[in-house]
């Protein structure tokens, strides 16, 4: 007997929904939980499903008609072959792989109402913790997927927070030693105690941690320990242990990637990992890459004493940074000690009883030649944590990068599986994956999950830090954008010279048109913080005039931001 295949609850006050694309038609073989047809609404767009392996006999509505929740789709035969599908129309969607491609189907994905979880979440990084907190506050049973012994992913344990724990002790070290004298405070002799250092940092990684263990347990989210396979629609694998969920969230993160003949021991050729290890500052620290994570670390022993060489492939630090920022940055940091050797490469490193020799080569070719090193950073970025997950296996597609494929809400090409972070494509920041896990658990809700990916703002955390979002001059230029500029330097920033901090400026990009606030660039004191506004801005369409009428306290570093707004139209009132 047939089954009725009737409109789902679509969320919150929504009631009605437009019959988008059949994806099955009569007479096709369907198997459970494949999408059959597609529902639009104001709010999001979702995929019906089979509710078991057989075969689609009707449809009783056609596309583009209004359908109410619980009003029939359609009619489904369970267990039923089906005969050969009648010729599908030409508006119909092609499959998204070729039968022949398709992958073995382990087991039957389990009915929705027999699972064990509303939600799995595998990965407790910012984009998965963040996420599976979303989706508990909304009602969903849900369960968070992690093989490290404390929850919080790398940011937490080997990323973001330790380096910012070492960045600031070591900023502190420098100023004692060079600056406090400046403003009066005389210190005899200033001393080094890295362990104690890096105690700290230990302290304040493990308080993080428990915070977000705290949190789970606040929020009833099951902690399922050990490592997290995707086996299919509805179903995963914990260290072998079989588990199911109605909606599966691949939130694993990334890994540092490496260079070809490069053997990383995390003793004296390093990761990041390594590098926030080290228990004696090097006399010779080489960092192979002139990114974000190269330079900060850099940072943190040049300070304590180390002499830094940075090896860049290209000619600029930093790709993707405004020119002019990353100019200024540049100078910045080799009067703090830093050398530089900019478009080259190391095609070799061979570790020795004193460290390790590498052999430099010009990007564009030329002759080599060696660089003694007590320790190598390699810090050439990263690369998204995709492998040993039974990914492709399960029939989850994967670009050239190895990043997991998704559509507009975060869908992966298998139905019920999804993915968000550093996993897929964009930026690897811990904040844009908060987005997408918060975005993502509102659109299972059916509410209007979405992120604003031109409002994700980039933090660079040295010193002078570095701050941006929007557009740079670059983007625009190429994309044919008219627009205007307005810059303002800190020297003429009152609060930036009682910190004795007047390094860097702050630039807006305007629309010329418009005045419509396209991007903006800080390198300067506590610009990772004064970048909120500009995102805000952004966020919600701001003009640099708007900014530049808002009453900004004074004496402040934030009224750089507010005078560099109104020198987008000309009129900066200190300079």
């Amino acid at each position: 007997m047939p089954v009725e295949i009737k409109v789902p609850a679509l969320g919150e006050s929504v009631t009605t929904a437009t019959v988008g694309k059949w994806l099955k038609q009569p007479g096709e073989a369907v198997k459970a939980d494949e999408g059959i047809v597609e529902l639009e609404t104001d709010k999001v767009s979702v995929e019906v499903p089979a509710p078991a392996d057989g075969c689609l006999e009707s449809h009783v509505v056609k596309e583009g008609d209004e359908v109410e929740v619980g009003a029939v789709l359609a009619l489904f035969e369970k267990g039923k072959a089906g005969g050969a599908a009648p010729a599908k129309a030409a508006s119909a969607p092609a499959p998204a792989k070729a039968a022949a491609s398709a992958p073995e189907v382990k087991a039957a994905a389990p009915e929705a109402e027999n699972v064990d979880y509303d939600v799995i979440v595998i990965g407790s990084g910012p984009g998965g913790y963040v996420c599976a907190i979303r989706a508990a506050q909304l009602g969903f049973k849900v369960a968070c997927v992690e093989k490290r012994a404390t929850l919080g992913g790398t940011c937490l344990n080997v990323g973001c927070i330790p380096s910012k724990a070492l960045l600031q002790s070591s900023e502190n070290y420098h100023a004692a030693a060079h600056d406090f004298a400046a403003h009066g405070v005389v210190l005899e002799k200033v001393g080094l105690d890295l362990a104690k250092m890096q105690a700290r940092k230990s302290e304040i990684v493990a308080a993080n941690t428990k915070g977000v263990e705290f949190l789970f347990k606040k929020n009833g989210i099951t902690w399922l320990k050990g490592y997290g396979k995707v086996e299919g629609t509805g179903r995963i694998t914990v260290d072998g242990k079989p588990v199911t969920a109605k909606h599966i969230i691949i939130a694993s993160g990334s890994d540092s990637a490496n260079l070809p003949g490069i053997e990383i021991d995390e003793k004296v050729i390093v990761t990041s990992t390594g590098a926030l290890e080290l228990s004696s500052v090097p006399k010779r620290l080489v960092v192979i890459g002139g990114g974000v994570i190269g330079l900060e670390l850099g940072s943190v022993w040049n300070r304590l004493g180390a002499d830094v060489t940075v090896v860049e492939f290209m000619n600029h630090l930093v790709p993707g940074i405004d020119s002019e920022v990353a100019s200024q940055f540049q100078k910045l940091l080799v009067k703090q000690g830093f050398k530089m050797k900019l478009g080259h490469k190391v095609t070799k490193a061979e570790k020795t009883k004193s460290g390790v020799v590498l052999t430099v080569e010009p990007a564009a070719g030329g002759a080599a030649e060696t660089i003694e090193a007590d320790v190598v950073l390699v810090a050439v970025g990263r690369t998204a944590a995709s492998k040993n997950m039974g990914l492709e296996e399960a029939g989850i597609e994967l670009d050239k990068r190895g990043r997991i494929v998704t559509d507009a809400h975060f869908s992966t090409s298998v139905p019920g599986i999804y993915a968000i972070g550093d996993v897929i494509a964009g930026p690897m920041l811990a904040h844009k994956a908060e987005e997408e896990g918060v975005a993502l658990a509102e659109l299972l809700a059916g509410q209007a999950g979405h992120v604003n990916y031109d409002a994700i703002p980039g933090v660079i955390y040295t010193w002078p830090e570095v701050a941006a979002v929007g557009f740079t001059e670059e983007a625009l230029k190429e994309k044919g954008v008219e627009y205007k500029t307005g810059k303002f330097p800190f020297l003429a920033n009152g609060r930036a010279r009682a910190l004795g901090m007047t390094d860097g400026f702050v630039k807006v990009l305007a629309c010329k048109k418009t005045d419509r606030v396209l991007g903006v660039h800080i390198i300067g004191p506590s610009a990772g913080e004064l970048i909120a506004e500009a995102t805000m801005a952004i966020e919600f369409g701001a003009s640099a005039e708007d900014i530049g009428r808002v009453c900004h306290a004074h004496p402040t570093l934030s009224e750089a931001v507010k005078e560099a707004a109104l020198g987008a139209d000309g009129r900066s009132l200190n300079i």
